[in-house]
């Protein structure tokens, strides 16, 4: 006879044989909630690139722009488990709407602050902290609203797409932003993400409220935000799939760095060559979106296993002979970190019950662009000491280490499972 919370949790998953036959597109609502996701997840990537690259122009310093970088980060992780009860406990639809406006009107400050030459470095950091704490209830927020758009019948493929558009604007906006500062300067990428947020507000704006499926918010009273952390703590299997999420963060998303390191010492083939790479990268990330979109469950093991692919790829890639070998081997690893990314982050979700949803991916989020944030620093440690190929196949090694381990702890806990 299943527990009383195994009953529970049985009754938050979706019907498998609705979903089957009923797709999320088919609603007007979610065919608006994508774009809103693309545009917005482009908007915010883009604006943090600027912003670092302001800061570069600002103080000539790395370092400096490694203290933007956290600062954009950082209110994540201070702030995340507090914005997760947040969003629990207030309409979505509202929360994102205040966040968009918030996001508008700190793009256009940049903007005009820059266009007046009298920008100073302090005013951009104060702009990275109050990004990272907009984006640290905004995400979640996303992340959640999905299910009140499409409802349980279709949660697990729009759950998929949501994840996957948002993971592809997260590699598209940066690259966007690059072109904007190469060819206008920084305030045209900080004017840009104004309209992309202008965009979002009327797409969210533009949804029908009739269609919606709301759900029953967290009941209000002590102890609902340490709820959240004795919700996982207590779910070994969500808590080690959010664990390898921060550690394939850590270890694999470190593109940036990497690909930089192999266009200027290995390749020499310049910021072309750098152009190139971030190219066919995003057409691995496309097709791993969209593999990730069509399955409709991979399962913890074929999650695990898409995150040791992901290492080995990395792996491979670092010891590719030629240039030609190399790029082709790029699209492979774009298409394994998409793929991973978006299942993890599917399965995650379908594993938390919805009056506490947005507690759960306040704690996966920070903790992937936590680690996202620190593989940047080790990769380019490990660049520096001991040579860009060695660094990606240490990184590539680590991250089949963590999918290996944390799949042998999935292993024996479904063990322990069945004895029990």
């Amino acid at each position: 006879m299943p527990s009383e919370r195994q009953r529970s949790e049985q009754s938050t998953r979706p019907p498998e044989s609705a979903a089957r036959w009923y797709h999320p597109l088919k609603q007007h609502n979610y065919r608006l909630f994508l774009g809103m996701q693309l545009a917005g997840s482009v908007g915010v990537w883009m604006q943090r690139l600027a912003q670092d690259w302001l800061v570069l122009q600002l103080t000539a310093s790395p370092a400096a722009v490694g203290v933007a970088v956290a600062l954009q980060f950082l209110p994540m992780l201070v702030v995340g488990p507090l914005a997760g009860l947040v969003v629990d406990l207030f309409p979505k639809r509202r929360i994102m709407m205040v966040c968009q406006s918030v996001i508008v009107l700190l793009a256009l400050g940049l903007a005009a602050w820059v266009a007046s030459g009298a920008i100073t470095v302090w005013a951009v950091y104060a702009s990275c902290v109050a990004l990272g704490i907009t984006a640290a209830i905004d995400q979640p927020a996303r992340q959640v609203f999905v299910n009140e758009v499409v409802g349980d019948a279709a949660l697990r493929p729009a759950i998929g797409l949501n994840n996957a558009l948002a993971q592809l604007g997260a590699m598209a906006g940066p690259a966007l932003s690059g072109v904007l500062i190469a060819q206008a300067g920084p305030a045209a990428a900080f004017a840009a993400n104004a309209l992309t947020g202008v965009l979002v507000l009327g797409l969210i704006i533009g949804m029908r409220a009739s269609e919606l499926h709301p759900g029953t918010p967290a009941q209000r009273g002590r102890g609902q935000l340490l709820a959240g952390f004795r919700y996982v703590r207590d779910r070994p299997r969500l808590l080690l799939l959010i664990l390898l999420a921060g550690l394939l963060g850590a270890f694999g998303m470190n593109g940036p760095v990497v690909l930089a390191a192999f266009a200027d010492r290995v390749w020499h083939n310049g910021v072309e060559g750098f152009g190139l790479f971030n190219t066919v990268s995003a057409v691995g990330a496309l097709a791993g979106a969209l593999l990730a979109a069509r399955l409709k469950n991979m399962g913890r093991k074929g999650i695990v296993a898409s995150a040791g692919l992901f290492g080995l790829s990395q792996l491979l890639a670092a010891l590719m002979p030629n240039l030609l070998l190399f790029t082709a081997m790029l699209v492979v690893v774009g298409l394994m970190t998409l793929l991973f990314l978006t299942s993890a982050a599917t399965a995650v979700q379908l594993e938390a019950g919805p009056a506490i949803r947005g507690r759960v991916m306040a704690l996966y989020l920070p903790l992937l662009l936590g680690g996202h944030a620190m593989g940047g620093l080790l990769a380019g440690w490990l660049t520096e000491q001991f040579g860009v190929r060695a660094g990606l196949v240490v990184t590539g090694g680590l991250g089949m280490l963590s999918a290996a381990v944390v799949g042998l702890l999935l292993w024996l806990h479904a063990r322990r499972s069945r004895a029990a």
